[in-house]
């Protein structure tokens, strides 16, 4: 899904340790953890309309902390810089929609996933001839910057030149969607569970756009897990054992019928 990082937002982070990190910190003998999230990602991790952080992930986390018996502070931070923050130690945890790749697992552990994604193609309604990879040759694409979706797609046009796509990178997903309602992309690819989303479950969106294709020749489907420092084996034991837990409990399911997890 997400990657990238900048200079400025890394400083800022280290200069924040201080009143974030710590890691483990304990409360009336109760563990407690501070999980980042990038909240512009609908339905897995957002901002409702009350200002509240939301999302079939924040749910998830929240559970892991009920059935765990632990303190799971979720902190809303940009995604540029987010992967620095954690190995900075201004938090324990990242619950993103973060894709588990052979690049990061070098550097970090992950729980057990709890989805697995492809990428999309979200097309206006009125678009026909959107379908798949192929048929964005000569079409104005948008991405979020350092997603999955965009390295994806870079290394698809460098080996596919004739393609003569140009793609336009964006801070958030919703920004390229609006860019594109606006008439200036001819499409956006994006995970399949938030193109999804904004088919499906936003009525200012439905009526006017459409996953028009699928993008999956991009990259093989890609597990979605929660990101932790691979030496802190305790808490990627936590996580896995408060997800199997809600698994069992039927809990799971519950929560991705209520998110349109399909």
């Amino acid at each position: 899904m997400k990657k990238l990082t900048t200079i400025a937002l890394v400083i800022l982070l280290v200069s924040l340790v201080p009143l974030f990190s710590a890691g483990t910190k304990e409360d009336a003998g109760i563990p407690s953890y501070i999980f980042a999230a990038n909240c512009a990602w609908p339905p897995l991790e957002f901002v409702d309309e009350n200002g509240d952080i939301v999302g079939f992930e924040i749910d998830l986390v929240n559970e892991i902390a009920k059935v765990q018996n632990v303190n799971i502070t979720i902190q809303n931070v940009a995604w540029d810089g987010i992967f620095a923050g954690l190995s900075n130690g201004a938090y324990d945890a990242v619950a993103s929609g973060v894709s588990v790749t052979d690049e990061r697992k070098k550097i970090m552990g992950f729980s057990t996933p709890i989805m697995t994604i492809t990428q999309a193609i979200l097309a206006p309604k009125s678009s026909t001839d959107i379908t798949s990879t192929a048929t964005l040759k000569n079409k104005k694409v948008g991405v979020q910057l350092g997603t999955t979706g965009h390295i994806f797609l870079e290394a698809y046009l460098v080996d596919n030149p004739s393609m003569k796509t140009v793609i336009k990178a964006y801070d958030e997903i919703g920004f390229a969607v609006e860019d594109m309602l606006n008439g200036n992309l001819d499409a956006v690819v994006t995970d399949s569970v938030v193109a999804s989303e904004y088919v499906l479950s936003n009525p200012n969106y439905a009526s006017k756009l459409q996953v028009s294709g699928s993008a999956s020749d991009l990259g093989d489907p890609e597990p979605i897990a929660i990101a932790i420092l691979k030496d802190n084996t305790a808490l990627i034991s936590l996580v896995n054992e408060g997800m199997a837990k809600i698994v069992a409990s039927g809990k799971m399911a519950e929560l991705q019928k209520k998110w349109n997890i399909l």
